[in-house]
């Protein structure tokens, strides 16, 4: 998946760049609309790549899950259940599914990957509201709200996704340590 996530942006960005250049040569209108259209898909491409970077970088899949940002408010239950999450989840890509091996990583450090996902997403949610900065300069508000509202919408159902497998993982955890420290003499 990273490595499609990365051509796929690689590719918008130079059709941006050959839209912007056609429309400049030739002043069409087609030219300008998709311009705009992929400069602001290599925009939300090209954020969702740095902000997962820089949190590794920053993070490195080391996240506190008992911090109360992590934790389930009341309600969250009954809301993912209305959403049906257990039966989209497993559906959902994942941009390097390693960091979620049970095979190579414990379930104490896939929590924590967890934790570093979710921070991951809400930060690109509200990065997703950016483009409509430049909607004074393009006019077009509706068109902008409405595609990082689409954007949006799509990363917080990896936060959802989330905050639904946390407390499935650290349940399993804690059942470990309960019988670890049950049969210690």
């Amino acid at each position: 998946m990273a490595k499609l996530m990365k051509t796929v942006t690689i590719s918008c960005v130079i059709a941006t760049i050959i839209s912007i250049l056609l429309y400049w040569k030739t002043a069409n209108n087609i030219c300008f609309s998709l311009a705009i259209t992929f400069g602001t898909t290599s925009y939300h491409l090209l954020m969702r790549l740095v902000v997962g970077l820089i949190l590794n970088k920053t993070m490195n899949n080391h996240a506190d899950y008992n911090h109360p940002w992590f934790q389930l408010k009341p309600l969250e239950n009954k809301f993912y259940q209305k959403l049906n999450v257990k039966q989209w989840k497993n559906k959902m890509p994942t941009y390097n599914p390693k960091i979620f091996s049970i095979k190579e990583h414990s379930l104490d450090e896939i929590a924590q990957a967890m934790c570093q996902s979710e921070i991951v997403h809400e930060i690109i949610v509200i990065l997703s509201f950016l483009p409509l900065i430049a909607s004074v300069w393009f006019d077009s508000f509706l068109v902008f709200l409405l595609t990082s509202t689409a954007a949006a919408c799509f990363d917080m159902m990896f936060v959802i996704m989330q905050r639904y497998n946390r407390p499935r993982i650290l349940k399993i955890i804690n059942k470990q340590l309960t019988t670890h420290n049950k049969s210690k003499p």
